[in-house]
Order: structure tokens, then C-alpha cells, then sequence
């Protein structure tokens, strides 16, 4: 049987078109995905909409549709979105699914009930619709809700609440002890600080009429209406078969890894696990937390005028310059920037520069050289230095940065090593001049170099598969070798060489410089 990896990206509302903090995490999400695909694993990887609550509802009226309608505008567009950037979940639930979700968010609120940890009564606070939580006074920031910068509304009601206060000793202790991991530290040591302040008991409904009947009934009262997020975290559950379908749901539950932006993060470190030990459920095994994209240094917003809109940069410059600059220029972990200068740059120097040129470098070489083929050598291809000179950085040192930092969940630094393997091989044909070669006639020296850089290239095909795989496929085509399929398991440990004799092809315009 395959190890299993089972991962999750935040759950979207439908009040808006996808952003660029979006397609940041989408992007992360998916090369942890393609990686461990890569090593054999067998992956499930879900997302899906949130549909419910006072957002959507305000947000409805605003464009005159029914929530069901605007759900189904704006899921279109996300999944539109991420069959843009090449991404592929298995799993897509909606909040409005009252078949596969409803009735698992229902399961879960009724054995919270049966523990004890749902109760009734009246609440009076600070009331943030975009955030749909309540905050305190010393929570906000100039007596504005932190994250959208309104003020927050003052809303008296009679709703359930959950007894958070009661879990606060066991998710220190879970925390603390890496049971359940939180990356990276600074939210980790953030979230274990929010807990050691003391933990208050917080609504998990609204009233019925408030919300207009929109969202999922609460079990046994029909005035009330179950809390979005509540409603919406469920569906890493839902997604996985609780509920309607027990042989999914052993498979796949718990969860390897949620990924979210930093803005929702107590929500999944603290609220979503003590739900989950009040059901008596397993929890996630970690959750890995990754910060804004701003832009100029500020965070995006219309009225600054720095919004960027992700699809216009797809439909202009291509999904995998988007996807590169996304992994490379922002650290998965912190906040990061974008601008259309920057982005100009990193592609020339990166893309059209750096692995463009080595492309078409090798690829004339091997059309003018070895009669467009692969080709034949006397000596052993494990021996060549592209693959084991220490002096360089060969691409067995860029598979070891691969493994030691897209686990780790910083792609950045990965890249770092697989570019300096580009810059590896750039420097290689500098130093052995296979037209001088030519000029001498030495054909066995040419094919010598010309098949460790045919080689190279095969290699970073493979190796820029889980960041880049458009590019990743352009390249294993022009190589005649079969296609990266992602299922074929552990391909990296093989070493596999090419075969002489293999026509080459060349690729028009990988990278045309911007």
C-alpha cells in the first residue's frame, strides 16, 4: 500500500474574485503536492468554497443575486483560476452542498453538544463582517478590526457557544510538544502566546433572521444558524467522506497539512483542533501558515491603487513566469512583495537569461554537434562532473537542496539550488568550448560534453517539475523521453540516464526576454 499524503488549502469565500494571496497559496499547495507525488505517494489534495454567512449574504444583495448564484459565479472563478496556474485538486466541496456537507457539519456540532461543550446565551460585542468573528477592544488596531481596517459593528444576540476556555492546558500541551505543528515558528510561538493570554469561549451561531435563513441549520433549533467558520473548516473533513462515506474518510482523515494565509491562522491552530478533540476526532498533524503579498512594500488595496490582478499576469506573461516569481521572490513563510518592475526582472535574469538560454544552448549544441541526437560515449555517465564534480554545484547537490527544503516548506531556498546548477552547467560550456573542440575535430571529447549537459538538462526537466511543470514538459518533450508523470514513484532515486541515440528537438521561445 502507498504512503499517504492528504492536504488542504484555506477555504475561499465566493464574495469576490481570487487575489493574489490566492494564487500564492494555491501555488504552495500544489508543489507540496507534485513533490510528494514524485516520491510514490499516493496524495489527495482539496479545497472548495465557502457560500455561508453574513459576507456572502451583504455581498449578494450588493450585486442583486440570489448567494447561490454569486456561489456559483465566484467558484467558477476559482477553480477557473486554478486550472490556470496548472493546478489539479481531487476534491472541490462547496458549504452549499447540503447532500455531502451539511450533514457532516451537523455530525460534528452534535458530538460537541454530546460532550458538553455547546451552550446557549446572550453576547454582546464587537461584530467584523469580513473577518465573521467577534474581536476585543485591545484587538483592534485605532479601534479598527486589524485585518480589513473598518470598524467593527456592535451586535447584541442570544447565540451557542463552544467552551474553548476548557481545551486551553491540551493545546498547549499539543503545540508545545509538536503534536500538532505550526509553521513557521513565528506563527507558532504567536499562537501558543494568544493561548497563554486565556483562552474565552466563543460563538459558534447566529441568529436565523440576522442571516437571512443562509447557512447550515443548527441541529434541534431552527432559529439558529450554524457560524461560518464553524460551517466552512468542516469541509476538510466533508471533503474526505465524513459524514456520507466511512471507507473515504478512514482512508484520508487526519489531514498531513492545511495551508493558509496568516490572517486566519488562529482559526485552525486553536479553534478548529479543540473542536476536533470536543468531537473526540483526530487533528491535523501540522499546519503551515504563509504571509501576504504586498505590493511596494504596502498591503494590496483599491483604494492605493496596488491591486494586482493575478489573471491579467497569467494571460500576459504565462503561468509558470507567475508561479517562479510567486516561490522564489516571496519566502513561503513571511510576507513578500510584488511589482511589475521586480517581476520584468527576476523573469529576464531567471527565466529568459538563465534556464531559457541553457535550454536552447544545449539543444543548438546537440543539433550542431552530435546531428541533433544524443550521444554515444566511452566512458561512464556516472562519472561525468555535471553529476558528481564536488568543485561545482552538480545536480545531485540540487536534488539534495530539493529534498532538504521543499519538505521543510521553503521553496525559495530549493530554487536557489537549482539555479545554481543552471549556473553550473552556463559555466560548464564556457570552460569546454565544444565549437572549439569542433574545430579540432575531437568528436569524442564533444560527445562527452554535450551528452552531460543533454543529461543536465534531463535532470532539471525533473527537478523544476513540482515548480515549473509546463516548462518541466516542454523540455522532457524536446528530450524524447517520456512524459513526467507524477505517479511514476521514487523516479528520482534511479538515476536515470538518457539513451543514445534519442532525437532531440528543439523548443521555440521558451522565455523571450520582456
Amino acid at each position: 500500500m502507498k504512503d499517504k499524503f492528504y492536504i488542504t488549502a484555506a477555504i475561499p469565500y465566493t464574495s469576490g474574485l481570487p487575489h493574489a494571496g490566492h494564487t500564492l497559496e494555491y501555488i504552495i499547495s500544489d508543489v507540496v503536492s507534485r513533490y510528494w507525488r514524485l516520491y510514490g505517494k499516493e496524495v489527495r489534495f482539496i479545497c472548495g468554497s465557502d457560500e455561508n454567512g453574513q459576507k456572502i449574504l451583504e455581498a449578494s444583495k450588493k450585486e442583486k443575486v440570489t448567494p447561490l448564484e454569486l456561489g456559483d459565479k465566484y467558484t467558477k472563478a476559482f477553480q477557473d483560476h486554478i486550472r490556470n496556474l496548472n493546478i489539479q485538486v481531487d476534491d472541490w466541496r462547496r458549504g452549499s452542498d447540503q447532500k455531502l456537507h451539511w450533514l457532516g457539519v451537523q455530525n460534528l456540532w452534535k458530538k460537541c453538544l454530546e460532550n458538553g461543550d455547546i451552550y446557549k446565551k446572550t453576547y454582546k460585542g464587537l461584530y467584523c463582517v469580513g473577518c465573521e468573528q467577534f474581536y476585543k477592544k485591545t484587538e483592534l488596531k485605532d479601534g479598527k478590526c486589524p485585518e480589513h481596517l473598518r470598524e467593527p459593528e456592535v451586535v447584541e444576540e442570544e447565540n451557542y457557544f463552544f467552551k474553548l476556555s476548557k481545551y486551553q492546558d491540551r493545546l498547549l500541551k499539543l503545540i508545545e510538544s509538536d503534536e500538532l505543528k505550526v509553521f513557521p515558528k513565528a506563527r507558532r510561538n504567536e499562537t501558543l502566546g494568544f493561548v497563554r493570554q486565556g483562552l474565552e469561549d466563543f460563538s459558534v451561531s447566529r441568529p436565523k433572521e440576522r442571516l437571512e435563513g443562509l447557512g447550515v441549520p443548527v441541529p434541534g433549533d431552527d432559529s439558529q444558524i450554524m457560524y461560518v467558520w464553524f460551517d466552512a473548516l468542516t469541509i476538510y473533513m466533508t471533503a474526505s467522506g465524513w459524514g456520507y462515506d466511512e471507507t473515504l474518510w478512514k482512508k484520508w482523515w487526519p489531514a498531513d497539512l492545511h495551508v493558509i494565509g496568516k490572517g486566519i491562522y488562529r482559526f485552525h491552530t486553536v479553534y478548529w483542533p479543540a473542536m476536533l478533540i470536543s468531537a473526540g476526532l483526530p487533528l491535523p498533524k501540522s499546519v503551515l501558515v504563509h504571509g501576504y503579498v504586498t505590493s511596494g512594500g504596502q498591503k494590496m488595496a483599491k483604494s492605493l491603487g496596488n491591486v494586482v490582478d493575478p489573471e491579467e499576469l497569467l494571460k500576459k506573461y504565462g503561468t509558470d513566469p507567475v508561479r517562479y516569481y510567486l516561490l522564489k521572490e516571496i519566502p513561503t513563510q513571511s510576507d513578500g512583495d510584488f511589482t511589475i518592475e521586480r517581476f520584468k526582472k527576476v523573469y529576464n535574469s531567471d527565466l529568459a537569461n538563465g534556464l531559457g538560454n541553457l535550454t536552447s544552448r544545449i539543444l543548438s549544441m546537440a543539433e550542431k554537434f552530435t546531428d541533433g541526437k544524443v550521444p554515444e560515449i566511452e566512458k561512464a555517465a556516472d562519472d561525468h562532473p555535471l553529476r558528481v564534480d564536488e568543485k561545482i554545484y552538480n545536480w545531485k547537490k540540487a536534488w539534495k537542496a530539493i529534498d532538504k527544503y521543499v519538505p521543510a516548506y521553503e521553496n525559495h531556498k530549493a530554487l536557489d539550488g537549482i539555479w545554481r546548477f543552471i549556473h553550473a552547467a552556463d559555466k560548464y560550456i564556457d570552460e569546454n568550448k565544444p565549437w572549439e573542440l569542433a574545430k579540432k575535430n575531437k568528436q569524442k571529447e564533444i560527445n562527452w560534453v554535450v551528452y552531460g549537459l543533454l543529461d543536465a538538462l534531463h535532470q532539471l526537466a525533473w527537478q523544476i517539475n513540482v515548480f515549473l511543470p509546463e516548462t518541466s514538459m516542454k523540455i522532457a518533450e524536446a528530450l524524447s523521453i517520456k512524459p513526467l508523470l507524477l505517479e511514476q514513484p521514487n523516479y528520482k532515486d534511479s538515476w536515470t540516464n538518457i539513451k543514445p541515440g534519442v532525437k532531440i528537438k528543439k523548443i521555440e521561445g521558451l522565455f523571450p526576454r520582456l
